[in-house]
């Protein structure tokens, strides 16, 4: 009927509803990597976390087009609500991280772009609890990652200021992203992962994968900070020729 904050009075209620782990939580992380850590010691897999929510628990809470708003009518308001989502995330990842077999921790961040928010009210809402989250995963001798599919050049350098250490995405489809900025610019100092997209493995056209794998392995192999990954993810239809496809054109390329 309504999201769950349609106004600024509804900031007060999100506590009890978006809250820290408790009991029952700690106790299924623990059975879950009592599965996990085993498996992933035995193959050789890096564990992620994907604990912190930000902006896209903010919108998740508003809807998008009442979280825009809010953020520039009600500004004390939407602090409160983003405070409170940064206050859950930071202890689910304190969570995270009391397992020695969490390698990376991630941040979900599609609703965190320049389709929603302005490079200032970024820098306003976002920046300050994400440079809180890397020095926490820092402290523990881990990695932070974090997803943001568009507006990567605008803020993606932002991002590597703050403490990121690996970003998903860099995609030159829908994004535009530019392979060579993306080298020059973060692949420095931060591991990119993306450079083509599963609408490419959709496309039935396996010249247009293996252009932009061939595109993606020329700009960032050689930074060896780079993970060939198709934008946003392998989905349930997803043909696997195009899958075969994108594996094939890695192999031309290796």
């Amino acid at each position: 009927v309504e999201h769950a904050v349609s106004s600024p009075a509804d900031v007060a209620r999100v506590p009890y509803l978006f809250a820290p782990p408790n009991e029952a939580a700690e106790r299924w992380f623990s059975e879950r990597m009592a599965l996990v850590a085993p498996f992933a010691r035995e193959h050789g897999i890096p564990v992620q976390a994907w604990s912190a929510f930000g902006m896209d628990g903010v919108v998740w809470l508003t809807g998008t087009e009442n979280g825009v708003l809010m953020a520039m009518d009600e500004p004390e308001a939407f602090g409160r609500l983003v405070d409170i989502v940064a206050a859950t995330d930071y202890a689910r990842t304190e969570l995270a991280l009391s397992s020695p077999d969490v390698d990376l921790i991630v941040q979900r961040g599609w609703y965190s772009s320049t389709d929603f928010w302005s490079p200032s009210l970024f820098n306003r809402y976002v920046l300050p609890h994400l440079s809180e989250l890397a020095a926490l995963v820092h402290r523990n001798g881990r990695k932070l990652g974090y997803v943001m599919t568009t507006g990567v050049q605008t803020l993606g350098p932002r991002l590597v200021d703050t403490g990121v250490d690996l970003l998903y995405f860099v995609d030159p489809v829908q994004d535009g992203v530019s392979l060579q900025w993306a080298a020059e610019t973060l692949a420095e100092r931060m591991t990119l992962v993306g450079g083509t997209n599963a609408l490419s493995l959709g496309s039935g056209e396996p010249g247009r994968v293996r252009h932009e794998v061939r595109a993606a392995m020329e700009a960032l192999a050689g930074t060896n900070r780079f993970i060939l990954h198709p934008v946003d993810a392998l989905f349930p239809d997803t043909p696997w020729e195009g899958v075969e496809a994108l594996i094939a054109a890695w192999k031309e390329c290796s």
